[in-house]
């Protein structure tokens, strides 16, 4: 139960977003990477009706992904842009390699001429429509640099491509020499739709708003669904220390920084990144905005309360009480019942380890359904079917309870905690195949749980 819903006690501030006062950063900074956007851009623009539905199709599912993402290798671009229209890709191989061969004012007239864009009466690009606000805040972004900043972009964009020619002309080299058989290596889509690996990323600098929102909500949610698809714990931790070195005070980094840290077991940064993202939300008022006034008080108890989660995850049983004990003390101040059943159900995981506490836990679960919580209700009756079964009593019973779980499930939609109902009847079924004495008291204590 404890490996089950610990994912519970995190704060949902994660997935709300940017956090308060543009903390992410509201100025949109111009790089190679977004250099060789706008020609992306520009030339489908220039294309227009010699463009198939289909390859139109393809490349405005291409587009979000891209606009929104973090900075990365050209070679990587291409290769996606090839996959929806190799035609294309050539031409914004074409344009950037004259923009980077010429002179700086080729780049000064690239600018002037996105702007045309947005005139006429049937313009390319509506402005208020995601590639109409990506290019407005890119030209808004370019007016403002000074030349010397210009300079040093168009610098950048010389060596951005410039590496990318020279990285083609190492594979053309390696082609050379293996056999047919190895020459299809093609990336596939699902390559390009996948999570970016480290080698593709190139976020030196600073990045946007939404490019920050993008990356860590990706991340999180790569790490809770699907592990393996995120980038390793080591290149994770690169980004993430990037990203806060330019602002220390994103939460939302801190804890993603917490997640990857529980990846590798270690409890030092998992505990001092957790503090951490508590620490920006008070400090920054970004809890108490979404909360009222008593937002730095929730902040204090789940704060707690996660410390507490964690320790326990650990092994660490009496540091885990202690902070748990606090958790309870603050939510009883501020009478939040939701904190204080989540409390309850750790306090249960506590507790068994010592002793039998099944009373314990059959009031967790009727409370939990008093308040509204399905999931910690499910996973109470879970665990008391499993302590039952190893009792001994009656396995329709412990069916019909695992009956009514099922019933949580399909109504709030727990489709994770499916899954586990399903191997926990495999195993009860299981468990009563064997020459077992099966005691015929029937379960009282499931009945009420049932009937609710």
């Amino acid at each position: 139960m404890a490996g089950a819903h610990e994912g519970l006690y995190f704060s949902p501030v994660l997935g709300s977003g940017a956090g308060p006062s543009g903390a992410l950063g509201a100025r949109d900074w111009v790089t190679p990477h977004k250099m060789a956007l706008l020609v992306l851009l520009s030339e489908l623009g220039r294309a227009g009706a010699q463009l198939g539905l289909l390859e139109r199709r393809r490349l405005n599912r291409l587009l979000l992904p891209l606009l929104q993402g973090p900075d990365m290798a050209l070679s990587r671009l291409r290769a996606a842009i090839e996959e929806c229209c190799p035609q294309l890709a050539g031409s914004v191989h074409i344009r950037l390699k004259l923009m980077v061969e010429g002179e700086l004012k080729d780049m000064e007239q690239f600018f002037d001429d996105l702007s045309d864009s947005f005139t006429g009466t049937e313009p390319e690009v509506h402005k208020t429509s995601v590639v109409g606000l990506f290019l407005r805040h890119m030209i808004l972004a370019y007016n403002k640099l000074s030349f010397s900043q210009v300079y040093k972009l168009y610098t950048a964009l010389q060596q951005y491509f410039q590496k990318d020619e020279k990285k083609s002309g190492a594979d053309e080299s390696d082609m050379e020499l293996t056999n047919a058989e190895e020459l299809d290596g093609k990336m596939e889509k699902e390559e390009l739709d996948g999570p970016f690996r480290e080698e593709e990323i190139s976020c030196t600098g600073p990045l946007s708003q939404k490019q920050a929102e993008y990356f860590l909500s990706q991340q999180a949610s790569l790490l809770k669904n699907d592990e393996t698809k995120a980038l390793a714990p080591a290149s994770l931790q690169k980004e993430l220390n990037n990203l806060l070195k330019f602002n220390p005070d994103i939460a939302e980094a801190h804890y993603l920084s917490y997640l990857n840290s529980l990846r590798v077991q270690d409890v030092f940064s998992s505990t001092h990144s957790l503090l951490h993202y508590f620490d920006r939300l008070i400090l920054t008022g970004a809890e108490s905005k979404s909360s009222g006034d008593e937002g730095s008080g929730r902040s204090l108890r789940y704060a707690a309360l996660n410390l507490a989660a964690l320790h326990c995850r650990f092994g660490h049983y009496q540091q885990a009480e202690l902070a748990l004990q606090e958790a309870i003390r603050i939510a009883q101040e501020s009478n939040d019942h939701v904190c204080l059943q989540h409390c309850l159900s750790w306090l249960y995981i506590l507790e068994q380890k010592m002793f039998d506490s099944c009373v314990l836990l059959e009031h967790s679960v009727n409370k939990s359904l008093h308040f509204g919580l399905p999931y910690l209700a499910s996973l109470g009756i879970q665990s008391l079917v499993q302590q039952r079964a190893f009792a001994g009593k009656a396995a329709n019973k412990l069916m019909d309870a695992l009956k009514d779980s099922d019933l949580l499930h399909w109504k709030h939609s727990l489709s994770e905690l499916i899954d586990i109902s399903t191997a926990q009847k495999t195993a009860i079924w299981r468990l009563y195949g064997r020459r077992y004495r099966v005691c015929e008291e029937p379960l009282a204590e499931l009945t009420p749980l049932a009937s609710t």
